[in-house]
């Protein structure tokens, strides 16, 4: 009678080993010059000796994952685009400080390895990577049979920026007068997915005849192209915009919306005032709350609004702010200013106005 292995509990080792080897090319491509060695170690290497070029160099991490919108990609079956998401919710925090992302690590947790789709997962982490300018140093995946399901799995990650001191950015170089420059999002990113999944794939989507597969005119494309739609990555042209013009702040609108994103980098004593009239609410935006009846409140403090990110500088940059960046191909538009506080009690971010449209 043979006794009970690894794989009988559910650990299919091979399967693993597998992954690693379909992974290889992807994570090969993720890479900078200061990385040492290559996949296949128990700790990632990169060479520090490149931060003596900085005077005094700060370095900044995040972690993140993408919530529940890997319930979106494993119901459509489809894993290359969720790693964009996991990098741009990781490395776009970092660039808020004006932090350059150097290196990132990501940990998979799965019912079961399907080598094919780890190694799917891991290629649109390395994309997000390169987009992102900084290099996948290693990873973890890890079966847990029992705890999810065969076809489930969760993703998270982690990063590491670097920053000089004296041009890190933050709510203590913000004034009033600023201009306040909305970056366009791709869509809905990585936030509000509870709520999304809730309307548009619960009783009130389906009353609405929505599904997944569905072609949903006022998108232009299936419901799922569009829930799976990748986070925008700023990395890049956050950076080369806070090189090219005086940036004072900038804030990543992820969980919370846009008005209370913002208030996190403002200062006592003055509010970010946004005109709604400046932007029209994207499509999809609309769709969550008119199906759901969602209140305006709720949804612009669980969704992005059509803003992913959010630039402060002086007024007389604004609109070089906003060429530059359309130059880089990113939509960026005024869309209001820092002002005096009405009083103690004066929100720090709002939004005014009616949406355009």
């Amino acid at each position: 009678m043979s006794g009970s292995t690894y794989a009988a509990a559910g650990v299919d080792i091979e399967a693993g080993d597998r992954a690693v080897e379909l992974m290889r090319e992807s994570v090969g491509r993720a890479k900078r010059p200061e990385v040492l060695g290559g996949i296949g170690g128990f700790a990632g290497l990169f060479d520090a000796s490149a931060l003596t070029a900085y005077e005094r160099p700060l370095l900044a991490t995040s972690t993140d994952g993408v919530g529940t919108k890997v319930a979106i990609a494993q119901r459509l079956d489809k894993h290359d685009t969720i790693g964009l998401d996991l990098v741009a919710m990781v490395v776009d925090d970092l660039v808020v400080c004006g932090a350059e992302p150097l290196f990132m690590t990501d940990y998979i947790a799965c019912g079961k390895v399907v080598p094919e789709r780890i190694a799917a997962i891991v290629k649109g982490i390395a994309d997000g990577c390169v987009l992102a300018g900084c290099a996948l140093l290693g990873g973890e995946t890890a079966e847990h049979p029992g705890l999810l399901s065969p076809d489930e799995y969760d993703v998270a990650g982690a990063a590491t920026g670097v920053v000089e001191a004296d041009a890190m950015l933050g709510a203590e170089r913000v004034r009033a007068g600023d201009a306040v420059v909305a970056i366009a999002s791709s869509g809905l990113h990585s936030n509000g997915y509870s709520l999304v999944r809730h309307v548009l794939l619960g009783t009130a989507g389906q009353a609405a005849g929505l599904t997944l597969e569905g072609h949903v005119a006022e998108l232009g494309r299936t419901l799922g192209e569009e829930l799976l739609e990748p986070t925008r990555i700023y990395s890049l042209d956050c950076l080369a915009l806070a090189r090219t013009l005086p940036v004072h702040a900038y804030s990543h609108v992820t969980g919370g919306g846009l008005a209370a994103n913002l208030a996190r980098v403002m200062p006592a004593g003055l509010t970010a005032r946004l005109d709604r009239s400046t932007w029209a609410l994207p499509p999809v935006f609309r769709l969550v709350g008119e199906v759901g009846q969602v209140a305006q409140p709720e949804l612009e403090r669980t969704l992005n609004a059509g803003v992913g990110m959010v630039a402060l500088l002086p007024e007389g940059s604004a609109d070089a702010a906003v060429a530059l960046l359309a130059e880089r191909g990113v939509p960026a538009w005024v869309a209001g200013e820092v002002v005096p506080a009405v009083d103690a009690g004066a929100p720090r971010a709002e939004l005014v106005g009616a949406y355009a449209g």
